[in-house]
């Protein structure tokens, strides 16, 4: 901005005063300012190219950069699926592995419990034949007294 020197400068006569002079030529202000001004403007100029080309440059790089980070990002999401499917293998695995275990164990268990089924089983079963054959015999003893006949003869005789 201009100062108030500037400013009254503006209004500075052509000539020095007096008579009119002859052949006297009045100051060109406007001229005068353009000559003040064309060499801050001309580097302005420069300076305006230097920040269109600085933008440009900016510009490619930030495509660049954006270009590259979508290659990395794609390049980690690769990974990350990679990656996903062995993970998803090795809890598979421990999975099956645990059930492998269960199912051992399990095994182990029922067979324990067969092995104390059939020495149970051992123990109790000459008593348990006893009980049944003696009951047996009662049974045949009381349809022997019902009939008169000894079980597993023919009452008619034709035996």
């Amino acid at each position: 901005m201009a100062g108030f020197r500037e400013f009254l400068m503006r209004f500075r006569p052509a000539g020095s005063p007096g008579p009119a002079v002859a052949g006297g030529v009045p100051a060109d202000r406007s001229a005068e300012l353009m000559a003040e001004l064309d060499p801050p403007l001309a580097l302005l100029d420069d300076s305006a190219a230097d920040a269109a080309r600085i933008r440009d440059d900016a510009a490619r790089e930030a495509a660049q950069r954006r270009q590259a980070a979508a290659a990395r990002a794609d390049e980690i999401v690769a990974a990350a699926h990679a990656r996903a499917l062995e993970v998803r293998n090795e809890a598979a695995a421990r999975i099956r592995a645990d059930i492998a275990a269960e199912s051992a164990a399990a095994e182990a268990t029922a067979d324990r419990t067969v092995t104390l089924v059939l020495q149970r089983a051992r123990v109790r079963m000459p008593d348990f034949a006893d009980r049944i054959v003696s009951q047996v015999a009662g049974e045949l003893a009381a349809v022997e007294g019902r009939t008169g006949t000894a079980p597993g003869t023919d009452p008619t005789g034709t035996r």
